[in-house]
């Protein structure tokens, strides 16, 4: 509230208002009953239509002079808001062209809508993986810069996709994240549960998929939700490597495990249109953030209807505006 001094005068105001009127109704009793007519007599209808008008024009002025006041609520305001790192798999077999140009160029493009529709309550990060796990963006909400770090990528190497997770739960927490010995205990990261991780890959990991699980699982204990978007077809295609033809395929099975272990959601297309509509359905965290919300107009509202009612029984009963 603005001007609380405001309500105060409402208050007098409408305490003087209400005296001013019941001393009037007193006198014009009296003035009646002099001359024989009125009293205590009289029916209930006529004491409605009588009172009712100047009621509803009393209970519309402290109204209207406490929206002078500024009065505000604060509520809650859903928002998509909080970190999203895309990790992209730059392994050789995302240069297979099952999925034209070929997948690391589709999925550059598809993560490029997704970086554009979003809100600047969005941080977002980007982290590339091979045989290792790279932050080439830190999360942040200048969306520029995260087109940039994902324009620059080109495909090379092996793949680890728990290097890739690992990578990300670092860019989340800001302290270097790594599995457990076996045996020892997983590390506390904290609870991040406005985070979330969206991957980028056709699931081919060179790296072990018991490593992959384990890091998810890590992912899961801090609330981080891990969202897989399959790249490619799992009809597959070649590619060469060093003068070499290897066969790849997308592996839908490991993409989905990562996301079911997080409570996320694995997305496929088989086309760069469908992939690049597929991203508009990730799922993001909705939070909420308190905001002060003013409520001068509903009161004001509230306040003219009341004068309207009252002013409209004036003249229907009354024949006037008194």
């Amino acid at each position: 509230m603005r001007y609380p001094i405001m309500l105060v005068v409402a208050v007098v105001v409408t305490v003087a208002a209400v005296w001013a009127y019941l001393r009037l109704q007193r006198r014009r009793t009296q003035a009646l009953a002099a001359f024989g007519v009125g009293g205590p007599g009289g029916s209930r209808r006529a004491a409605v239509r009588r009172h009712l008008p100047y009621v509803l024009l009393l209970a519309a002025l402290p109204l209207l002079l406490g929206g002078l006041a500024r009065p505000q609520a604060t509520i809650d305001v859903p928002r998509v808001s909080g970190t999203v790192v895309l990790v992209f798999d730059v392994s050789n077999s995302m240069a297979a062209k099952d999925v034209a140009p070929n997948r690391l160029a589709a999925a550059q493009a598809a993560a490029t809508g997704f970086v554009s529709e979003q809100p600047d309550t969005v941080d977002i990060g980007v982290v590339v993986f091979g045989d290792q796990a790279l932050t080439t963006q830190a999360p942040t909400d200048d969306h520029a810069a995260a087109l940039a770090a994902i324009n620059r990528l080109t495909a090379t190497g092996g793949t680890s996709l728990a290097q890739a997770i690992l990578a990300s739960l670092t860019t989340i927490t800001g302290k270097p994240v790594a599995l457990p010995e076996s045996g020892s205990a997983p590390p506390d990261l904290g609870y991040w549960g406005s985070a979330s991780i969206v991957v980028f890959s056709d699931g081919e990991d060179t790296g072990g998929p018991e490593q992959a699980e384990a890091a998810a699982d890590l992912a899961a204990a801090a609330g981080v939700r891990i969202q897989t978007v399959g790249v490619g077809t799992t009809a597959g295609a070649t590619v060469e490597v060093e003068g070499y033809q290897l066969a790849t395929a997308l592996n839908e099975q490991v993409l989905r495990g990562l996301a079911d272990a997080t409570g996320g959601s694995y997305l496929t297309a088989g086309d760069p249109e469908a992939l690049a509509e597929s991203t508009r359905s990730i799922d993001l965290r909705l939070t909420s953030k308190k905001e002060p919300v003013e409520l001068t107009g509903p009161v004001a509202g509230l306040a003219l209807l009341l004068l309207a009612a009252g002013a409209l029984l004036m003249i229907r009963w009354h024949g006037r505006i008194v």
